[in-house]
């Protein structure tokens, strides 16, 4: 498998993508490539940490850099203020300065924190991204979004802070619990729907390969995935227009999300379940063919995602969506779908037609 790989091109903000196997040992060149000086500090999780914490400190060290590590719990839940001042505090002791780089090992919840992280430390250090979960891979890691939750709204205290590089090894999906391998397809899925027929049709016809974790089968919708959303990014990098269109399905699953405390659904799991229910608006404003909505549905359930939820609380969700960060002026925005590989915004839908939605999920 060769190496593939991605430019962001933001001017001063420009970093690269790599994508293969066993590429893990780029990291040095990387950090150099950057100038970095100071102590590195390494931010992970109780899951990751063990797997591949003692090696990435290892290639640091062999090169010639210090580190300093900071472990934290895993889990949505842990994404919230006082660990970011956890990690703040582990490296005020290590003595981090403005000459130091933060890399971030783990999935979205360890690259959220940690870019927030790196963004706020002495007003902003660089940080490398070395996403292990699919989710990471081709959503979380690209795009320079960072942050926290709040009780009140997930994703909603955070800050654009561009990685200096991020370094996709595709062996380390190997290690990738299987529900977490599944949720984060339901990312690679919405990329499909929202950009690329092929790329959606890649994920239909090759499910079982893919749920195999069969890396050459998995290699191109990472690859894609991350094309699309560096495109993306490149036309609309603080989310002002286009970028929008990342949010398929993400003002129900988010609402989904905060409803059930992040206890309930991995992310993609209830992104799955948020674009049924974009889907069904879709299909009740007549923006798409009847059938549009069963098509995605056949495709979440052959990656072992859920397309109902029969005790959704629908008033509730409701409420949570009025607190999303995308709300402007009081209106809610939705993306929705015109077909497979197109979406559209909408800002002019009444609550009822959202009520129908999720109700739709019951």
């Amino acid at each position: 498998m060769k190496t593939t790989e991605i430019p962001v091109d933001l001017g001063d903000r420009s970093y690269p993508i790599f994508a293969g196997q066993d590429i893990l040992g780029m990291l040095p060149a990387q950090v150099a490539r950057l100038q970095i000086k100071g102590t590195i500090g390494i931010v992970t999780d109780a899951n990751t940490g063990p797997l591949y914490g003692d090696r990435v400190r290892a290639l640091l060290e062999q090169a010639g850099y210090k580190t300093a590590i900071h472990t934290m719990p895993a889990g949505e839940e842990q994404k919230r203020l006082a660990r970011v001042e956890e990690i703040c505090g582990t490296f005020l002791e290590a003595r981090l300065d403005r000459s130091s780089l933060i890399v971030a090992l783990g999935g979205g919840v360890v690259g959220d924190i940690a870019g927030f992280a790196a963004s706020a430390y002495m007003r902003g250090i660089p940080f490398i991204q070395i996403p292990t979960t699919i989710v990471a891979q081709v959503d979380s890691s690209v795009g320079g979004k960072t942050g926290v939750n709040h009780p009140l709204g997930k994703n909603t205290i955070g800050a654009f802070h561009q990685p200096g590089a991020v370094l996709i090894d595709m062996t380390l999906l190997r290690t990738l619990p299987d529900r977490e391998l599944r949720a984060g397809m339901a990312e690679v899925i919405k990329h499909g729907i929202i950009a690329d027929a092929a790329l959606f049709e890649h994920t239909r016809t090759h499910a079982t390969a893919i749920l195999a974790k069969d890396l050459d089968a998995l290699l191109f919708p990472v690859v894609r995935s991350c094309e699309i959303k560096s495109a993306i990014v490149m036309a609309d990098e603080k989310e002002m227009g286009v970028r929008a269109n990342l949010n398929y399905g993400h003002t129900f699953g988010h609402a989904i999300e905060s409803v059930t405390r992040y206890e309930t659904y991995l992310h993609g799991e209830a992104i799955a379940l948020g674009m049924v229910a974009a889907g069904a608006m879709s299909e009740s404003l007549g923006m798409v063919a009847a059938g549009f909505n069963d098509a995605q549905k056949s495709v979440f359930a052959a990656y072992g995602l859920p397309v109902r939820w029969p005790e959704l609380p629908v008033e509730a969700c409701l409420e949570a969506m009025k607190k999303d960060k995308k709300v402007r002026a009081g209106a809610m925005k939705f993306i929705l779908a015109t077909g497979i590989g197109q979406v559209a915004q909408r800002t002019d839908i009444d609550e009822d037609c959202a009520r129908a939605a999720l109700s739709s999920l019951k």
